[in-house]
């Protein structure tokens, strides 16, 4: 889905921590809750739009979500994966 070349360079825009691409298991659960109208963005904004991948932060708080193959590294874009 990514170039692994891309991901390589890709990191955080907020803490520039390295991105690993989520696992199945992770967009799955995330799909569900964008399903339920449950999940928010950091900028606290309902997300609407299935998840095809994302990458997540080194340190795990963060999921930037991967639309059209094309990672959307934003940081109001990124998911909160705890709390």
């Amino acid at each position: 889905m990514i170039d692994p070349d891309l991901l390589k360079i890709l990191c955080c825009p907020e803490t520039h921590q390295e991105v690993r691409l989520a696992e199945t298991a992770v967009i799955d659960r995330l799909n569900q809750q964008i399903a339920a109208g449950a999940l928010k963005n950091r900028a606290g904004q309902p997300v609407q739009e299935k998840l095809e991948g994302g990458l997540i932060r080194a340190d795990g708080k963060f999921l930037y979500p991967i639309r059209r193959n094309i990672p959307v590294m934003l940081v109001d874009e990124g998911i909160p994966l705890t709390g």
